[in-house]
């Protein structure tokens, strides 16, 4: 069992499928432990936010059951889960009626080295930009071009992660992960307004701050103000936090609000 498509198993989808040729969908990386898929309802929230900005049909009780039953076939490893409008002919309009498909595909659990976790990572300056487009802000759609750029733009081993800014030079996000830094005591990161992921980590570290009471800051964010934090880590659902200890010149220590967090989100989640 590899890939599931519309629930059943499969290993291709059609020709004219939208996902293929314009990108037209969403996707969810999500982890899967013991048959269980970490951070479901998270997930199925934002995918369903995204097929109602996009427009696209979406089935939540019906995704969510493919996927419980998918993760309990997988074991461990990770669920890719797409939705994308569907097939369709030549040309940007949409089909109508719409008749949306549902991929799982399965891969192993990444291994990444235990010290990103414990002693932080360097970040590798990325230049290519992320295009400013409200519409799309915030969505895990399916156009990831961007980052496949920015991916490519490293070879070297001692860089885990890239950093992204946009167009306009404002820090954004790394190429698979989400941003935090600790600017004057506030817990602070990036507005996601005109372009970037809004990741599940990113979501549930700022309902925990808000559950402690910390100041937490969503807003623009320049490159001298991260010169100036006193705390820097990513984040994804997938290895959870990682602490930033170096980008080009600057250093930045393992600070008590990072390994405060890294014991919070080790608890269990409230869905």
């Amino acid at each position: 069992m590899s890939s599931w498509v519309n629930g059943y198993p499969a290993d291709g989808v059609a020709v004219h499928d939208r996902g293929l040729a314009y990108g037209d969908g969403l996707f969810e990386t999500i982890r899967v432990v013991d048959g269980s898929p970490r951070y479901a309802e998270r997930h199925l929230r934002r995918l369903v936010h995204g097929c109602q900005r996009l427009s696209i049909p979406c089935e939540p009780d019906l995704v969510r059951s493919e996927l419980q039953a998918f993760a309990r076939s997988l074991g461990d490893g990770v669920a890719k889960l797409v939705l994308t409008r569907g097939a369709g002919q030549r040309g940007y309009g949409s089909p109508d009626p719409c008749h949306p498909t549902r991929l799982l595909l399965a891969a192993p659990a990444p291994a990444y080295p235990s010290e990103n976790a414990d002693e932080g990572v360097a970040l590798y300056p990325c230049t290519t930009r992320l295009a400013e487009q409200p519409l799309l802000a915030g969505l895990k759609h399916l156009n990831r071009l961007e980052q496949v750029l920015a991916r490519a733009e490293w070879q070297d081993r001692r860089y885990a992660e890239g950093l992204m800014c946009d167009t306009s030079g404002r820090v954004i996000e790394g190429v698979f992960s989400n941003l935090f830094m600790v600017i004057d005591d506030r817990l602070t990161t990036a507005s996601l307004a005109r372009c970037g992921v809004a990741g599940i980590m990113r979501e549930r570290i700022l309902d925990i701050a808000g559950q402690q009471g910390w100041q937490v800051e969503q807003e623009d964010i320049d490159l001298g103000q991260l010169w100036h934090a006193s705390e820097v880590f990513c984040c994804n659902s997938q290895y959870g936090i990682w602490p930033v200890r170096s980008l080009q010149s600057h250093a930045w220590p393992v600070g008590p609000m990072t390994l405060k967090l890294q014991s919070l989100i080790a608890e269990p989640d409230i869905p």
